[in-house]
């Protein structure tokens, strides 16, 4: 389903975060959102998928406006995996994913067949289906972030949001979290630091600077050197990767003085 951002602003503590951005995303494409911290991504995030409200502007789900989506419906339709979260509790794999289908159940309502067959899909989606007897505390970086996703999946979303979903995993994982977002059948939006992952992995991507979007599109043509210069102040120097055709950056060394 498409998501469409029109001159969304939001503010906290007086302080512009989201200032007027407007983004298209395609059913099924993925969108990687870069910028330096502090940027917005991660309250974009937040706003796309309705856990904080415009202040003026409008996001919508299709045709529908987000902000008159009942909450229960819109937790049905979009899932958020936020930066890594960890718990105490003695909980396996399997208790983990069963909490994505919390919006599709009430209180007094039956587990059912049909729980059981979304959890199996979203384990066996991200590889950790044999895993799911496993407790969470004997999971790597990796296999947790797998495990956030499988939750998110259990929902049966049409629009998965990932922030940060590569912090802290070491660059085999990364490739490998990667490259299960890219494959799944929803449409995703990614906030990513890493540029040359962003730019193997996503359809499109989106530069956020000051709360703004400074340029949005296919990575081959966003990805500039003067853009990197100017947002993320190092010099560059960028070609096409032998490998896969898509664009790959080479940090330079700053001048030591």
């Amino acid at each position: 389903m498409t998501i469409s951002v029109k001159d969304a602003r939001w503010t906290a503590s007086g302080k512009m975060i989201v200032d007027g951005i407007t983004l298209d995303i395609e059913a099924g494409q993925m969108l990687g959102l870069l910028g330096p911290n502090g940027s917005g991504k991660s309250s974009l995030l937040r706003l796309i998928c309705g856990l904080r409200r415009v202040e003026s502007g409008v996001i919508r789900l299709g045709d529908d406006e987000i902000g008159l989506i009942p909450r229960a419906q819109l937790s049905r339709r979009i899932a958020i995996v936020e930066q890594q979260a960890t718990t105490d509790a003695q909980v396996t794999v399997n208790d983990v994913v069963r909490l994505g289908r919390t919006p599709h159940r009430s209180p007094l309502s039956q587990w059912t067949m049909r729980d059981d067959a979304a959890v199996n899909h979203a384990l066996e989606s991200v590889g950790m289906l044999e895993k799911r007897a496993q407790s969470w505390h004997t999971l790597s970086g990796g296999e947790r972030q797998r495990v956030h996703i499988a939750r998110a999946l259990a929902q049966t979303p049409a629009e998965l949001l990932l922030d940060e979903p590569t912090n802290h995993l070491d660059i085999q994982h990364q490739l490998d979290i990667l490259s299960l977002i890219s494959r799944l059948p929803v449409t995703s939006v990614v906030a990513l630091h890493d540029l040359n992952l962003a730019a193997m992995f996503c359809d499109r991507i989106a530069i956020l600077h000051h709360g703004r979007v400074i340029a949005a599109g296919d990575p081959g043509t966003v990805l500039t050197e003067e853009l990197v210069a100017d947002v993320f102040g190092v010099r560059t120097f960028i070609d096409r990767s032998p490998h896969h055709g898509k664009p790959h950056i080479h940090f330079l060394a700053a001048h030591r003085s």
